[in-house]
């Protein structure tokens, strides 16, 4: 019998132990440990962030929905992890195991900019549900005396959409209540130019970003990297002043500190390195999912930016790693599989949004992807909540990606997973 841990509960740990059950017969034992007690569909925080939406709508209590399919759940913080030793500690506790699957998320480096952050810091985020929690208390005070606004990206930054969902949403709102001649915004992006949202050649992106901010009157900033924040302006590094009475500042990412602190485990930042398979290349016990793994940017950017990992992402890296793990253990054959890292992300603003697809994320050698679509439309906001709700289900239902869903991706050419075709220089060596 085989203990495979998975360490965190979000939109890549939940789906990998639910794939890992799926996969695995019932003699080997699949636990989840998650230092929350509940499941997150974190793409909807920016609604949460603007009292949009109230947090329980888009949670589910994990110690309810994760048993009855068959897997142990653990509601414990991670203290440390001992790949050589192969086991995981949590306070007074340690827990040995065969594989741990890391699906932790990243922790937030609010300590890149003087004044980030809701706590200690003059900015809020909608990053986790705390901080969307935060914001939106933040938000209706300022609805009673409004003023400027400043929505962006700091340096090293990775995920954009939400920053450009929450400006946009904003300005759905304030129009609705009648504010929104009362209140400038401001857009300051780290990306070369807006729209690129960390990877660059996303077809129109660049017009069609440029375009929904002339038309809301949005001032927006590209290319502008911020140097601190004060309790009313936002500084940025060639000096300038930028007056504002609410701040929304999505930070950089890193690893966790435990991550951090295993030797050998983690990149400086503390994403966990992988190899196509999404092992470790150092700990054949360690694989990654979701954003915790590590992604180089696609190209150089004037100022730091880092690489996006999207939920259909994390759950394409699920799918390959419980399929890897279920090969070593015999209970399957055939051949690896890796995940085929498309990126398809929704931004509901309101009154419209905009859909993006990047097949896949990476380009090949020559900077070419096999497609490269934006859309928008009113449309997309039913698609998201739509997804949203489908989601939810999933979670609950104990499903990863169905098999009718799996159709549907296959059907547009989306595979979602391909196999691992050894190289010829391998397959003379083993000959």
């Amino acid at each position: 019998m085989a203990r495979v841990v998975v360490i965190g509960a979000g939109l890549g740990g939940l789906p990998a132990a639910y794939e890992l059950r799926h996969i695995l017969p019932r003699e080997h034992q699949i636990i989840l440990i998650s230092n929350q007690p509940k499941f997150t569909f974190v793409p909807s925080l920016p609604w949460v962030g603007l009292g949009l939406k109230s947090l329980d709508r888009i949670q589910l209590d994990l110690a309810k929905i994760v048993p009855q399919h068959g897997i142990e759940f653990i509601h414990a913080a991670v203290t440390a992890i001992d790949p050589k030793s192969c086991q995981i500690r949590m306070g007074n506790q340690t827990l040995d195991y065969d594989y741990a699957v890391i699906a932790t998320g990243p922790e937030l480096a609010l300590d890149a900019l003087p004044g980030l952050g809701p706590e200690g810091g003059y900015t809020q985020s909608v990053c986790n549900p705390h901080h969307a929690v935060l914001a939106g208390v933040a938000w209706e005070k300022f609805l009673d005396e409004p003023g400027p606004v400043v929505v962006g990206a700091a340096p090293g930054a990775s995920c954009f959409g939400p920053a450009y969902e929450f400006a946009l949403l904003i300005h759905h709102v304030l129009k609705q209540k009648g504010l929104r001649t009362q209140v400038p915004i401001t857009f300051i992006t780290s990306e070369p130019y807006a729209g690129h949202l960390g990877i660059g050649g996303m077809a129109n992106s660049r017009w069609l970003i440029r375009k929904f901010m002339a038309d809301r009157e949005i001032e927006l900033m590209e290319n502008t990297a911020i140097s601190h924040f004060e309790p009313d302006a936002v500084y940025l590094a060639d000096g300038r002043r930028i007056p504002a009475k609410f701040v929304m500042v999505l930070p950089p990412f890193r690893g966790p500190r435990f991550l951090r602190e295993a030797p050998g485990l983690t990149d400086a930042k503390g994403f966990i390195p992988v190899l196509p398979t999404y092992r470790h290349p150092d700990f054949e016990s360690i694989y990654a999912v979701g954003v915790i793994t590590q992604l180089k940017p696609v190209e150089q950017t004037p100022i730091p930016t880092g690489a996006p990992k999207v939920g259909l992402m994390s759950e394409e890296m699920a799918l390959a790693v419980a399929h890897n793990i279920a090969l070593e253990l015999g209970v399957i054959s055939g051949c690896q599989i890796k995940p085929t890292l498309q990126a398809v992300c929704f931004a509901n603003f309101g009154d419209t949004g905009a859909l993006f697809l990047a097949d896949p994320l990476l380009p090949d050698e020559t900077g070419h992807r096999h497609r490269a679509l934006t859309f928008n439309g009113i449309w997309v906001s039913w698609m998201k909540t739509g997804f949203e709700k489908y989601f939810l289900t999933k979670m609950r239902l104990g499903w990863t990606i169905p098999w009718f869903e799996r159709w549907a991706f296959r059907a547009i050419g989306l595979p979602l997973v391909e196999p691992i075709v050894p190289s010829p220089e391998l397959i003379q060596v083993k000959g």
